[in-house]
């Protein structure tokens, strides 16, 4: 008999929510306030600052596969209350800042060299074009397309990132607020991952973008996820070969295979367009340090000939 959702800072979902079909089956399941789940849990957020389990007691992690096109989800994913305690109560912001504070010059080297691409593959100068990061962070890639000329906007829950951002440059939007203007490229970097409606929200994204204008869609890459949910090793460190990250609990509520992602696009109206390796090639910078230099060198060829990466850019058939 399948498990019902008792806890009331939770939702269960009824169909896939990259395709809407309602045939799923369960991969696996466990309850968050017993091992090994509560373990995984304790090691996750009390280090980045606190975790309540009176919001999760008699709460599942339950995990689906859609029948249709091979997503993975959660079904049952926390409310608004649960989801602004998560981001903004068990993950502290003064932590978070502090973490974000010491990232490296290769890395902001290498979102500047992204902006750079697709500007270059747009074939617009800079101050005619207007760039949205949907999920901004702390806007690192918006200040970057503001300072290449860009007028950038962001959008953002958290309002500690949401003042750094501002303070930086970025024009701050509401959810509301995105169909009043019209976007030549909106940057979703990790967050459709984290999203309850992926598909209804890459459609109302979509209705903001110009005739010609282009969604980038970045999310968590796992080629042998197969394996990982056969073993579901709960200890296995972010980044090694058994990590389940790619399904973190309570945050990655949508793990999206390739094909899973082409088809939500498809659903959307959308086609995926592919920037030459030749012109990414053009805009790489050898600068930054080696992590970040072999980065830049081996990205292009997972995305366009290993498609081993889960980035996309997608514009209206």
């Amino acid at each position: 008999m399948e498990e019902i959702n008792t806890n009331p800072w939770f939702i269960s979902r009824k169909e896939c929510p990259a395709c809407s079909s309602g045939s799923f089956r369960t991969v696996y399941h466990s309850r968050y306030d017993e091992s090994p789940v509560k373990d995984y849990l304790l090691g996750f957020y009390l280090p980045q600052g606190m975790i309540e389990f009176e919001y999760l007691k008699d709460a599942s992690y339950h995990l689906c596969e859609c029948l249709k096109c091979g997503l993975i989800f959660q079904r049952d994913i926390p409310d608004d209350v649960l989801m602004e305690r998560l981001y903004e109560h068990w993950i502290d912001p003064g932590k978070a800042m502090s973490r974000h504070s010491k990232e490296s010059i290769g890395y902001h080297l290498f979102l500047e060299q992204e902006v750079i691409k697709i500007i270059a593959y747009i074939r617009k100068d800079p101050s005619d074009l207007c760039f949205l990061d949907f999920g901004m962070g702390w806007g690192d890639w918006a200040i970057k397309a503001k300072r290449t000329g860009c007028d950038s906007y962001g959008t953002e829950l958290s309002e500690e990132r949401i003042k750094y951002a501002r303070s930086n440059g970025v024009k701050i939007l509401s959810w509301e607020q995105i169909p009043d203007h019209s976007f030549d490229f909106i940057n979703t970097e990790q967050v459709l991952e984290h999203l309850p409606q992926p598909l209804q929200t890459l459609r109302y994204l979509k209705s903001a973008l110009k005739p010609d204008g282009i969604i980038k869609i970045s999310v968590p890459a796992a080629g042998n996820i197969r394996r990982r949910l056969k073993n579901m090793d709960w200890n296995a460190g972010r980044g090694t070969r058994n990590s389940l990250n790619p399904v973190a609990p309570l945050e990655h509520l949508n793990f999206f295979t390739r094909s899973a992602l082409l088809n939500m696009a498809a659903e959307a109206g959308m086609k995926e367009v592919v920037i030459p390796l030749g012109m990414q090639y053009k805009h790489l910078s050898f600068r930054g340090g080696p992590r970040w230099i072999m980065r830049g060198l081996l990205d292009p060829l997972r995305r366009n000939i290993l498609k081993s990466r889960n980035y996309f850019l997608f514009r209206n058939v």
